[in-house]
């Protein structure tokens, strides 16, 4: 393995774009593989939006595909797929269906047409754009974290969301990686502190280094009960898994969401994880599949305080202030 740049892209054949429109106050992250892996995929959030997630089911034929979508813009936001499908059919990716190619692409959606941007578009929304600028833009390697993309516009109870990602290794040498758009109705720090509900699972200070408090307040700090949220994202392993296995480690990567916010899964949250498996690594034994199910669980968790570690205010009157705006100075030099 190269140098682990603690990225979903820490993956071989995983690639990653943005597109970013701050006047929008929204954007999409278009997750692309070199080659199609299995790939799975669970909602747990009671009120999900998202575009080909059925077929991810165990009991559908489909085994693998072509790209993920993650993107802001409630279900207006569901036509970001078709901008990232167009870039797919350019460079001839897709089932072959008679003389059309179709790439499978699910993509899962989330709430911010509260975020303050200017939504007067004319006949058609921009989404469908946004997904194809976010598919050009997909490289392997370096990707920018917080207020960009998917989580152009995310927020959380308490501070701005945006994206986040992180990636382990085993013992054996699989990489798990996840990245996260974070847009919880529930909070990521605990209390109106600065410390993570994920911090016993960080790594290198990726988000601070504060540690946890002395005392804990668990009193609910949601949004509000008529807003909707979601926390959408997607972990990724080199390992060869079936889609059963896909299928347990998007599982896992939910316990991770529990483990990095709080509440979760609540009726307003649309909380959608994908899973994906490359299958550049043979497994070599069920103990490196448990390994990678454990890590999945906290590369999730730390994805998501990434995700609020690093976004930034949005330009707009009454914006949600972000982490580095009311405790940025509490981080070590």
């Amino acid at each position: 393995m190269s140098t682990r740049l603690n990225l979903l892209t820490d993956v071989g054949g995983v690639a990653v774009g943005h597109a970013t429109d701050l006047d929008l106050g929204s954007g999409v992250t278009a997750i692309v593989f070199d080659e199609p892996p299995v790939a799975s995929g669970t909602v747990l959030g009671g009120a999900p939006g998202g575009r080909d997630t059925a077929l991810l089911d165990l009991a559908m034929t489909v085994q693998r595909v072509d790209a993920f979508v993650l993107s802001g813009g409630s279900a207006f936001g569901l036509d970001a797929a078709g901008g990232v499908q167009t870039g797919l059919r350019q460079i001839g990716r897709g089932l072959e269906v008679g003389k059309a190619r179709v790439p499978i692409v699910p993509q899962a959606i989330l709430f911010d047409l509260v975020s303050g941007g200017d939504r007067a578009w004319d006949l058609h929304s921009p989404y469908r754009d946004l997904g194809y600028a976010a598919f050009q833009a997909a490289e392997p390697g370096r990707f920018a974290l917080g207020s960009v993309g998917a989580g152009t516009g995310a927020t959380t109870a308490t501070l701005k969301g945006g994206i986040g990602s992180a990636s382990a290794c085993t013992t054996d040498g699989h990489v798990v990686a996840a990245l996260v758009a974070v847009n919880a109705m529930g909070s990521a720090t605990i209390a109106d502190g600065p410390h993570f509900w994920a911090a016993p699972f960080e790594q290198d200070q990726e988000f601070g280094g504060l540690g946890l408090p002395i005392e804990f307040d668990t009193r609910l700090r949601v949004k509000g009960t008529n807003i909707v949220a979601t926390t959408i994202g997607v972990v990724v392993t080199d390992a060869e898994l079936s889609k059963v296995d896909a299928h347990r480690l998007s599982l896992m990567a939910h316990d991770g969401l529990g483990r990095a916010l709080l509440p979760a899964h609540l009726p307003s949250d649309g909380d959608t994880m994908f899973a994906a498996a490359t299958g550049r690594k043979p497994l070599s034994s069920p103990t490196h599949l448990t390994e990678i199910f454990h890590l999945a669980t906290i590369v999730t968790a730390r994805a998501i305080a990434r995700g609020v570690f690093e976004a930034a205010s949005l330009p707009f009157e009454g914006a949600q202030h972000s982490w580095r705006n009311r405790f940025g100075d509490l981080v070590r030099p």
